[in-house]
């Protein structure tokens, strides 16, 4: 970020290249939708170009970073609060089985390698929803910590909060996803 700040133009691409995927995956989890997930994605790091001149090395470029994100996310939460329609990356139908219209595609696989991925669905589309179920404020710990790969100093300057909370928030966060997900313990045990 202090190359860029000193106009070298080529420090950003290198800054969008190490951040690009793990920041998309987090904004992804906050907004459950692809195409939102890269609008966020790609106005975060256009505020970080209108906003080279604030940033203080003081903080590391990752907190700032992924504050912008954060917040971006809930602004856009709180914008389709307001929506009218559905999105296309809704489920198209009640319960965990409907799929978003975006991904509803033909399946070509060999017949052995469907029912391998029909159960791989399923366990993702369970971690998915176990995490989905954690309280919001645990959740958001759980994806700083496992999708941005952010320490829990880190996580503390981003939310706001003390550095104990993020680890208690955390800890909790792994229990009930623990508890939720007890049901691939002897799935994962016939696996190995």
């Amino acid at each position: 970020m202090l190359r860029y700040q000193r106009g070298d133009r080529s420090a950003f691409a290198e800054l969008v290249r190490r951040h690009k995927t793990p920041l998309f995956n987090f904004v992804l989890r906050h907004t459950h939708s692809a195409s939102a997930a890269e609008d966020v994605t790609q106005e975060t790091f256009l505020r970080v170009v209108q906003r080279a001149a604030e940033f203080k090395h003081e903080a590391r470029f990752t907190t700032w970073l992924y504050t912008i994100a954060r917040n971006l996310s809930i602004d856009h939460a709180r914008k389709m609060k307001h929506r009218r329609h559905p999105s296309l990356d809704a489920q198209a139908g009640p319960g965990n089985e409907s799929r978003p219209l975006s991904e509803v595609v033909s399946d070509l696989r060999p017949e052995g390698e469907v029912d391998r991925a029909a159960e791989w669905s399923a366990m993702r589309r369970s971690i998915v929803d176990a995490v989905e179920a954690l309280p919001e404020e645990q959740r958001e710990v759980f994806l700083l910590r496992e999708i941005a790969n952010l320490p829990f100093k880190e996580i503390a300057d981003v939310t706001g909060i003390a550095e104990n909370t993020v680890k208690s928030r955390m800890r909790y966060a792994l229990e009930r996803l623990r508890m939720a997900l007890s049901e691939f313990e002897e799935y994962a045990r016939a696996l190995r």
